[in-house]
């Protein structure tokens, strides 16, 4: 193997651990732009290619930029509130129906507006229930990671990944659900039950049967209205083929504008409370998986999938599923995507492997806090609301709750055939 190669494959092995270890405490970001750097100052990549990597995630950029703009525009506005409270008095002093309302509208929200806004949109409306519950937050916030991921492939829009993976070639929209509707109920009710079990000793008890519920201002009905709009415009432009992120970023500018307009509002306290630092963390990750491109892993990758498709094209569905699956916990699932992507235009096989592989990555994220973009962003909304969960902790349940449903999942899509 040549010393570039085994440069650019040290420079990935660290930037992995520092994005899993987060040594120091330091951002995830930082790794992953650190890695980057050192690609292009090592000589590994000449600048125009490492231009062009970033520049594949330039449609999941803008969608991220749209949705944390919608959602900081509605926690400032008062809209989780308001859903917090309703959610709680729904509940009526349960813990365990407010575990499960909340399981049923983080699956809603991923289904039609993305994983991502899940994690952005219902992870600050969870801290909202617990406080006016007066319940630990932490198992209902577990929800927002795992529905997030569980739900990401009831339609093609529930996860950016998808169209990573499918590119222009994404299913119509009955042909979809005919590969992906069992799969995803298999896979939300596999979660929902290894997650009850793992937390029902903090899920058992009673809470405030009942709170106020404070009126919804017009800038919340505002940014109601505005996730609600956006839900039908994802749903329209993705079945017409068009890609998500302009469209996602302009309903976020124009929601926060009418917002801060109305209120006469200085726009910086919205800017500066967004987590930026998940479009650098991207853009590193795209990097790094273009550079170990170059070390020929794709063609390696290819033959491997030929070769097993000619011999056992079932078992070769399951084992691609799983190798994504584990893959994308290590290098995060839309660079993961990306490579399973190019690896299939390389060797095309049946159908039924591509929708496999295509469960591992969407699925197989809920093994670890940094498996995919959509945890990464809970995370960052627990750390400003001044919470944390290690990785070892969300390992230890990912462990438990995401090989039941990628088996249930991928075995549903196989026998679809």
């Amino acid at each position: 193997m040549p010393s570039s190669d085994v440069t650019l494959w040290i420079i990935a092995a660290a930037v992995t651990a520092g994005v899993l270890i987060r040594p120091f405490r330091l951002p995830e970001a930082i790794w992953a732009v650190v890695g980057a750097a050192l690609i292009l100052l090592l000589g590994l990549m000449p600048l125009p290619e490492v231009l062009a990597a970033v520049a594949k995630g330039n449609d999941v950029y803008l969608f991220l930029i749209g949705m944390m703009l919608l959602s900081e525009t509605a926690r400032r506005e008062g809209l989780f509130e308001w859903v917090a409270s309703h959610a709680v008095n729904w509940a009526g002093g349960s813990q365990l129906r407010l575990f499960t309302l909340i399981y049923l509208i983080g699956a809603v929200i991923t289904t039609f507006l993305s994983n991502d806004a899940t994690a952005v949109v219902l992870t600050p409306a969870v801290f909202a229930a617990a406080r006016k519950a007066r319940t630990p937050a932490l198992p209902y916030l577990f929800i927002c990671a795992f529905i997030a991921n569980a739900a990401s492939f009831v339609l093609p829009i529930s996860n950016p990944a998808n169209l990573v993976m499918y590119g222009e070639h994404v299913p119509a929209l009955l042909p979809w659900i005919k590969s992906f509707g069992l799969p995803s109920l298999l896979a939300i009710g596999s979660t929902y039950w290894c997650l009850r079990i793992a937390l029902r000793r903090e899920i058992a008890g009673r809470c405030e049967p009942r709170v106020d519920v404070a009126p919804l201002h017009a800038g919340g009905m505002t940014a109601l209205g505005a996730l609600v709009v956006t839900a039908v415009v994802l749903m329209t432009v993705s079945a017409r083929g068009i890609d998500l992120g302009l469209p996602t970023c302009i309903m976020g500018l124009l929601t926060t504008a009418v917002v801060l307009l109305r209120d006469r509002a200085n726009p910086w306290p919205v800017v500066k409370d967004i987590s930026w630092s998940v479009l650098p963390l991207v853009a590193g990750l795209f990097v790094v998986v273009e550079a170990l491109h170059r070390t020929g892993v794709i063609d390696t990758l290819a033959g491997w999938l030929t070769s097993g498709v000619q011999a056992h094209p079932a078992a070769t569905a399951a084992a691609a599923s799983a190798a994504v699956a584990l893959g994308s916990n290590v290098v995060n699932n839309l660079p993961a995507g990306l490579v399973a992507s190019t690896v299939l235009h390389q060797a095309p096989p049946p159908q039924m492997v591509v929708d496999a592989m295509l469960i591992g990555v969407d699925l197989g994220p809920n093994l670890s806090i940094t498996g995919s973009l959509a945890t990464i962003l809970w995370l960052s909304a627990i750390r400003r609301e001044g919470d944390d969960v290690s990785f070892g902790r969300f390992l230890r349940l990912g462990m438990w709750v995401m090989p039941p449903a990628l088996v249930l999942a991928v075995g549903a899509r196989l026998l679809i055939g």
